[in-house]
């Protein structure tokens, strides 16, 4: 399963958790021992007011991502102008398969809107692995759903809703594990989140023995929406009313 949270500024890695909350966070292969300090959670620092956005429910935002090792230690990666990091908490998932993971984030840039990233700590570095390309317009944003292998082929994909209060529409892109984002599939006609809250809803269904499945409302936040990867496409599936926040963290929860 994976989650938003509320606009806080710290994600542990849930390494020794059980049941869901190790889904939330441990996708793609197993965990092999990991000789190097692995990232065990991360949290942005630095608030600024120089992108005056708001679609968070204010006008702060953070300059500065920073991690937190398993040695105790913490590194971080500074944006000294341009660009800021516009979301709730920094996601830690295994994407490339190696046993420790990558820290997922939403940031944005002044005149190009926003753009979703991966980092990794090398050493005492924390750098910018690889990142979609920006939306390309100043304040349109995109919000995080998750990551996992959502097509079972061993690779993990990640997605989130591109502009959810304008476009809202659904991208899956898959990592190739050599530091590449190539874009799947989309699907219009979905959002999870409204514009000022300071909660992204839904997430990724992961439960044994099923298909994981993308969570969100659709556009209307009338119904629940059930979406998988089969075969390149997306397919989505209407589920019960729209009741409020409650219906799509529900709906989350395996059987």
């Amino acid at each position: 399963m994976s989650r938003q949270a509320p606009r806080h500024r710290l994600r542990p890695w849930g390494r020794t958790a059980r049941g869901a909350a190790v889904m939330a966070v441990l996708v793609g292969a197993g965990m092999p021992a990991v000789a190097e300090p692995v990232a065990v959670a991360a949290r942005f620092d630095g608030p600024t007011t120089r992108y005056p956005h708001g679609a968070l429910g204010d006008d702060v935002e953070f300059t500065t991502l920073t991690v937190t090792m398993d040695s105790g230690t913490e590194v971080s990666v500074h944006w000294a102008r341009d660009v800021v990091f516009e979301d709730t908490v920094p996601l830690l998932a295994d994407v490339d398969g190696g046993g420790a993971p990558e820290i997922i984030v939403t940031e944005s840039h002044a005149r190009q809107g926003a753009r979703m990233a991966i980092y990794r700590v090398d050493g005492e570095v924390v750098r910018l692995d690889v990142a979609t390309p920006f939306i390309g317009t100043r304040f349109r944003w995109l919000s995080r759903i998750g990551a996992a292998d959502l097509d079972g082929d061993g690779v993990v994909e990640l997605a989130y809703i591109d502009r959810p209060h304008l476009a809202k529409t659904l991208r899956v892109w898959r990592y190739d594990g050599v530091g590449a984002l190539s874009p799947v599939a989309e699907l219009a006609g979905l959002t999870n989140h409204r514009i000022g809250d300071e909660v992204i809803e839904g997430g990724i269904r992961s439960c044994p023995g099923e298909v994981p499945q993308i969570v969100t409302a659709d556009a209307n936040w009338s119904f629940v929406q059930f979406t998988t990867l089969e075969d390149g496409a997306l397919r989505t599936k209407r589920g019960d009313p729209y009741r409020g926040a409650e219906s799509l963290a529900n709906a989350l929860i395996c059987d």
